[in-house]
């Protein structure tokens, strides 16, 4: 049986690395862009086996050159600016990474006149402005993006459906609500809980932590079970739809009960403290999806139950600390 080819653009990040295990896990060759400047820590315990391409999704000469030397069978476009409060400070970079990074990606695919089966990395993020009577979210739900962020997920989301009605390309977009575990960024939210946690236990840091909203409510998914609906959205969805990837109502926490669950992992005696300055210009009060559409297509089912984690987490910043 032939190898299968995954290239995987943004594959040092987070999800990327993770992404990149279960491939290999899976018996795949596995390519990833890496920019000359990217930190690699994530897959040092894997860059044997990687075959990794120097390639930035915002250069279209060397995607095509990219899509023309590697040919891979399946793409997951992972790469991005992912986190949301940096797309305030920096909206026209957020723009052009997310969007005119993903028209790279497809015109390369073009170019290279390849018939790759294609993951397009959307968000919950694309949903924003949720009313009450509109939860659990359903892929139909209309998109009011509330951050630059979601708003360049939402061109990422239509131009990958455009391209399929247009040219006929394999694509399939998932939209993930929001996914931790171990190698999280300590930007967001729950990585950044577990570092400061880790760190006052090590006497690093005063016993008190920071935070902006604690009342806003995340449909979390472990990334392990992530990286697996992943790789099923392209061997098992529909090209040109979108799916939602998320734990439903047994999987949504508000950010208090998240900072309760650390502590409760933790013997030591932590302050709470509110920090004006990790609150957002505008903020979704309530993600909290449907994946019944992914699950009846591809029997994917959550596995890792979130506190398990949340232990996780903690234990790879205990770790670092």
């Amino acid at each position: 049986m032939e190898t299968k080819k995954a290239l995987i653009t943004g594959i040092a990040g987070f999800v990327g690395s993770h992404l990149a295990e279960l491939l290999l896990q899976k018996k795949f060759e596995v390519y990833g862009t890496a920019r000359y400047r990217s930190k690699l820590d994530n897959i040092s315990h894997i860059q044997k086996d990687l075959n990794l391409v120097s390639a930035d999704i915002t250069d279209l000469k060397s995607m095509v050159d990219l899509m023309k030397t590697v040919k891979p069978d399946y793409i997951f476009h992972l790469a991005a600016q992912s986190f949301v409060p940096q797309s305030w400070t920096a909206p026209q970079d957020t723009l052009n990474n997310n969007i005119i990074g993903n028209c790279n990606v497809l015109e390369a695919v073009r170019i290279a006149g390849i018939d790759p089966v294609m993951q397009i990395a959307g968000s919950s993020e694309e949903y924003g402005l949720v009313l009450p009577n509109e939860v659990p979210i359903k892929e139909t739900n209309p998109l009011r993006p509330l951050s630059p962020y979601g708003v360049s997920k939402v061109a990422q989301d239509l131009l990958s459906q455009q391209y399929f009605r247009s040219y006929g390309m394999k694509t399939v977009i998932t939209r993930a609500f929001n996914h931790t575990g171990p190698r999280r960024g300590e930007v967001f939210v729950t990585s950044n809980f577990a570092k400061q946690v880790a760190m006052i236990e090590k006497g690093a840091q005063e016993p008190i932590i920071y935070h902006g909203n604690l009342e806003a409510k995340r449909d979390f998914t472990d990334v392990r079970d992530t990286v697996k609906a992943y790789l099923l959205a392209v061997q098992k969805g529909v090209h040109g739809e979108a799916y939602n990837i998320c734990s439903g109502k047994n999987g949504t926490y508000s950010v208090q009960q998240v900072v309760d669950i650390l502590l409760s992992l933790s013997k030591t005696e932590i302050e709470l403290k509110n920090d004006p300055a990790r609150m957002r210009p505008s903020d979704v009060q309530i993600l909290e999806g449907s994946c019944e559409k992914f699950k009846k297509q591809t029997g994917w089912q959550p596995t890792i139950k979130f506190k398990k984690t949340m232990q996780d987490l903690l234990d790879y910043w205990r770790e670092k600390a």
